[in-house]
């Protein structure tokens, strides 16, 4: 049996048509590349945004103008604000440490929806309320970026909190108010 003979015609529309198949997947990897890319940009400016002293410039690199943060210890809309505010809550620890993963993005044209999980560890100061100890939290964060002439930015940004362990923030809401929002185990008869 011999295969239907194609002729140079069909031939180039069926490669031109693989070709283009090809370029939407590589697209549509790069785009999620791009996010991911975003987020642990963020997720590491979390730790070193001011190693060197205030820095009120590196927002641009993360966040659209009009963006909106928010976690359960405040929130924040704008560009402009998003530095003083990470610098203030960042300066409660002598040093903190943040983590990234399972990523889950949603790609759709120019904007692009987020989930990641987070675990952060937070040192507190020698004069803390827990001196020299840690401020452990776990959750995730969940968002929108956006495509800009500059790349992938985000626009909206929020923390949600699943647990935490140790003494919170000072000056900053109490532990217990920061677990009040997190979902309680179900309990189980019997006990």
């Amino acid at each position: 049996m011999t295969s239907p003979s194609l002729d140079r015609a069909d031939t180039v529309t069926a490669l031109r048509s693989e070709l283009d198949a090809l370029r939407a997947e590589f697209g549509a990897l790069a785009d999620r590349a791009a996010v991911v890319e975003l987020v642990d940009r963020y997720i590491t400016l979390l730790d070193t945004q001011d190693d060197h002293g205030f820095d009120p410039t590196w927002p641009a690199t993360v966040f659209t103008p009009d963006c909106r943060l928010e976690f359960p210890v405040g929130a924040v809309e704008g560009r402009e604000r998003a530095a003083a505010f990470h610098h203030d809550r960042k300066s409660r620890f002598a040093r903190t440490h943040h983590l990234a993963a399972n990523y889950g993005i949603r790609v759709s044209g120019d904007t692009a929806r987020i989930r990641v999980h987070l675990v952060a560890s937070h040192v507190h100061h020698e004069d803390g309320p827990d001196p020299d100890g840690r401020f452990d939290i776990g959750g995730y964060s969940e968002g929108e970026a956006v495509r800009t002439p500059d790349g992938w930015r985000l626009h909206r940004w929020r923390f949600r909190l699943v647990w935490s362990d140790g003494a919170g923030p000072r000056p900053g809401p109490d532990p217990r108010e920061l677990r009040s929002s997190q979902p309680r185990p179900r309990q189980t008869k019997g006990r």
